[in-house]
């Protein structure tokens, strides 16, 4: 199954966020192979990139805390996108390769995405961005 979100227009990511998850996927093609990037790979190649300091504030951006909303039965699910090495299922932490993350980096509140699970798809609404680093001023170089 793909990991391609329903939104259809270009998802908008940083320029130093895509530097850095391109470095990634390079990584981690070399370590696991491809089956493991492929998905961020692909929306890698529909993004546009932006500056840091013109991203909407409302966009995911890594290390993002979003609330989602599961299209199916409204429950809420809250995370936070970060790279493989920050991750921590306890504290809501997801690497950047899992499908979720990948799904939503770029997005925006409104926006549907939908991820590959075991059986089926996953179907949620982007309900809104709790923290963005890049409008609390925290801004990568």
């Amino acid at each position: 199954m793909k990991n391609i979100p329903s939104t259809s227009g270009p998802i908008y990511i940083t320029k130093v966020d895509y530097q850095h998850l391109v470095d990634l996927v390079r990584q981690e093609r070399q370590v696991t192979g491809n089956r493991v990037v492929e998905g961020l790979e692909r929306e890698l190649k529909r993004a546009e990139m932006v500056d840091s300091y013109d991203i909407l504030p409302d966009v995911v951006t890594m290390n993002s805390r979003v609330r989602l909303r599961n299209a199916t039965n409204n429950s809420m699910l809250e995370i936070t996108l970060v790279y493989p090495r920050h991750a921590d299922i306890k504290a809501n932490k997801i690497s950047i390769l899992a499908p979720v993350a990948t799904a939503v980096l770029g997005c925006r509140p409104g926006d549907k995405v939908v991820w590959p699970m075991p059986k089926g798809e996953a179907t949620y609404f982007v309900e809104a961005v709790l923290h963005q680093p890049e409008a609390s001023g925290d801004i990568a170089g």
